[in-house]
């Protein structure tokens, strides 16, 4: 039976790593390349290693680790069995990389760190979703990610089993706090935005207490942001919801959002937790590349 995280997972566009993986070769590479390998390894030198995990996780990157190795050498094979989602344990083979043993040795690392980076926030976002999944909730990430990287680790969220919030400033309207100071009041807000707005936009409020909450519904935004209120607050919005909007409106809770906390606020009924803690505070998945088959015409193994 196929693992649920497969279900609906996108496919990062070719064209997005073929240009990251690009940019961080260049980066590794400087200005003479992998001097080390050209100084120790014969030029015709081959190789098989091994890429594994060294501690259980949820695999991500494999698309863009396969990028590094075929960037440097179109002739490099990579062969795995594993995708995207799956679930590791300690030890888990997940690909076998095999051609030119420089060219392995110079890929290796970009490889491991867009894997190790990618699979870390896929394993704890599938941490943070295990917690809540006996509610009907779901984690969903921020737009708060590393510069140049958002795609690919919201890509890593939704592997972890998370859901993803807007990508930019441009496909979804989230009116904020600063947003409602500046406009006078929520309803002004939302009456603009409503104004403004395409009809495949939606349209998200925040607010930090009942009273704007309250507000806010009957401005009938599409979604509303519940932003650091109580537990207690938070299930009294959700039952105001249902009651007035047949819980037609999406409330998203969001602030003071860690592992301890999540399960509590799920609880409260409502759609989404979202919290920057998967994607700024993921550690790092440890995986590793052991060559297996010494280098053709090295004099000696060690």
């Amino acid at each position: 039976m196929p693992d649920k995280r497969h279900i609906g997972l996108p496919e990062l566009p070719a064209i997005l790593v073929e240009e990251v993986v690009h940019a961080a070769l260049r980066e590794d590479f400087g200005r003479a390349g992998d001097i080390t390998s050209q100084a120790t390894i014969p030029a015709g030198a081959t190789a098989t290693a091994i890429l594994s995990s060294r501690e259980a996780g949820i695999l991500c990157g494999l698309s863009i680790a396969r990028g590094a190795f075929r960037l440097v050498d179109p002739a490099v094979k990579v062969s795995t069995r594993m995708r995207d989602g799956d679930a590791l344990k300690k030890g888990t083979r997940v690909a076998v990389i095999s051609g030119n043993a420089r060219s392995i040795l110079a890929a290796e690392r970009v490889a491991l760190n867009f894997l190790m980076h990618l699979s870390g926030i896929a394993s704890y976002t599938g941490r943070f979703q295990a917690e809540i999944a006996h509610t009907g909730a779901r984690v969903t990430c921020t737009r708060k990610t590393l510069p140049g990287l958002r795609a690919f680790e919201k890509y890593a969220v939704k592997c972890g089993g998370g859901a993803n919030h807007r990508f930019g400033l441009d496909d979804a309207i989230l009116i904020k706090d600063n947003h409602i100071a500046v406009a006078g009041d929520v309803a002004t807000a939302i009456r603009r935005a409503r104004a403004f707005a395409g009809h495949l936009v939606k349209i998200e409020v925040e607010v930090t207490d009942l009273i704007q909450f309250r507000e806010a519904l009957a401005a009938g935004p599409d979604a509303i942001l519940l932003d650091n209120m109580s537990v207690a607050d938070m299930a009294k919005a959700v039952d105001v919801n249902r009651k007035h909007k047949g819980g037609s409106i999406k409330l998203e809770a969001s602030g003071n959002v860690r592992l301890e906390t999540i399960r509590a606020i799920a609880e409260t009924g409502v759609d989404y937790i979202s919290t920057s803690k998967i994607t700024m505070a993921a550690p790092t998945l440890d995986l590793g590349l052991d060559v297996m088959i010494r280098p053709t015409g090295s004099r000696r193994a060690k």
